[in-house]
């Protein structure tokens, strides 16, 4: 039997994807990237506001620098190390990895996180314009997503009611454009210098439609003020839209997690997580057609940074993360599956699984080694470490099957 593909060894390109991924901490040094860059991010973040206050910046004006300097620096690597690392990101795409990462909001967050410390030496006349840009590094806190499920609600939310939402910005936005022109054709003979041209009039709709209410230009004659008065509480009915939509969106995510969280522990439902490889049959294959058997579902398909909700004309790719889920294994008498851990003295390091000493009635159907699982061909010897699966079928005179380990 030959090794399982899936267990090819990783190449360097890939291991440095793992590494800059945030949220695979399967490693040592994974989980040591994602600290040290949120460290780093949150450094650089502390240095720009305590450089705010003039007594800290003019006490420690080497230390801000250094502080910049180093955590930018970081910032550009990492930026170097993601590009590099695209057509994993990216594994249908080609030489396009390359753009579809720097285009990528990601990659623009990412670019401007590093590029504007830099440009002020090659264009120094906008060094205050380029200092502007410092804001973007903020966006990258947004990457804490891959630790804390509960926040991918809100992108959640957003894309599923993205046409409502936009369907309530444009009724807003007309509202505003006509707004803005009645007002200036009210107050424009009254307040000349207020109401100066249709400019004026679309800041006063803005502030009172999205009841802000800054004061600085109000009607004054009789007709306005009314007009105004109806603006404004038509301002609270739209406003209460695009809240309303977000709002029943939350409900309805949180409600169909509880559903799913609860279907699992009703039926007992255990998952695994695989990743198709280019050879796999699935790929090119809508979900439909894969004609998987009863009681085993594609619970969640992630691909790349994003988590698609598997229905059926979704079509497979390569570098899709499949959660699969199926009914746990309960008491079946003709199964027995044992999970064992070589530790450094054990009699089976070393030894290929052909030359072991093992009952007919047992087999080994998986070897887990440095976090990737082996097809336990006869050549594949053992070492120290290795967590080994057994499956053991019992006689149904329940005659008991002794291990030797």
């Amino acid at each position: 039997m030959n090794q399982n593909r899936n267990s090819e060894p990783l190449t360097f390109r890939q291991k440095v994807f793992k590494m800059v991924s945030v949220g695979v901490v399967d490693d040592p040094i994974n989980q040591s990237y994602d600290v040290i860059s949120t460290l780093m991010l949150v450094i650089n973040l502390i240095a720009a506001f305590a450089g705010t206050f003039d007594a800290v910046a003019t006490r420690f004006p080497g230390l801000l620098r250094m502080i910049e300097a180093v955590t930018v620096a970081f910032f550009a690597i990492d930026y170097v190390l993601r590009m590099y690392t695209a057509p994993c990101l990216y594994p249908d795409s080609g030489n396009r990895a390359y753009l579809k990462y720097a285009v990528s909001a990601a990659g623009v967050i990412d670019l401007i996180s590093f590029l504007p410390y830099y440009l002020p030496m090659f264009f120094p006349a906008g060094a205050v314009a380029f200092r502007l840009f410092r804001v973007a590094r903020i966006l990258r806190l947004f990457r804490i997503n891959a630790y804390y499920d509960s926040l991918n609600v809100i992108t959640d939310v957003i894309a599923n009611k993205s046409q409502q939402l936009l369907s309530s910005v444009f009724i807003l936005a007309v509202m505003m454009l006509s707004s803005s022109l009645a007002m200036y054709s009210i107050e424009h003979a009254a307040q000349p210098d207020v109401f100066k041209n249709a400019f004026s009039g679309l800041w006063w709709a803005v502030s009172t439609l999205l009841t802000v209410g800054y004061g600085d230009i109000y009607p004054v004659t009789d007709l306005g003020k009314v007009f105004g008065i109806f603006i404004t509480f038509l301002g609270v009915g739209m406003v209460a839209i695009p809240t309303g939509i977000i709002s029943a969106g939350f409900v309805e995510q949180y409600s169909r997690q509880k559903r799913l969280s609860d279907y699992a522990m009703e039926e007992d439902l255990r998952f695994v997580k695989i990743e198709l490889r280019p050879h796999d049959g699935w790929n090119g294959k809508m979900i439909r057609d894969l004609e998987l058997p009863a009681g085993l579902i594609i619970a969640v398909l992630q691909r790349g940074s994003d988590v698609i909700v598997p229905r059926g004309d979704v079509i497979l790719k390569a570098g899709d993360k499949l959660v699969l889920g199926a009914e746990a294994l309960k008491n079946d008498r003709q199964i027995q599956l044992k999970e064992i851990t070589l530790k450094k003295n054990h009699d089976w390091n070393g030894t290929a699984i052909r030359d072991l000493d093992i009952s007919r009635q047992t087999y080994i159907v998986m070897v887990k080694r440095d976090g990737r699982a082996l097809v336990p061909s006869g050549e594949l010897e053992l070492k120290e470490g290795d967590v080994v699966l057994l499956y053991t079928k019992e006689r149904l005179t329940n005659d008991a099957v002794v291990l030797p380990i």
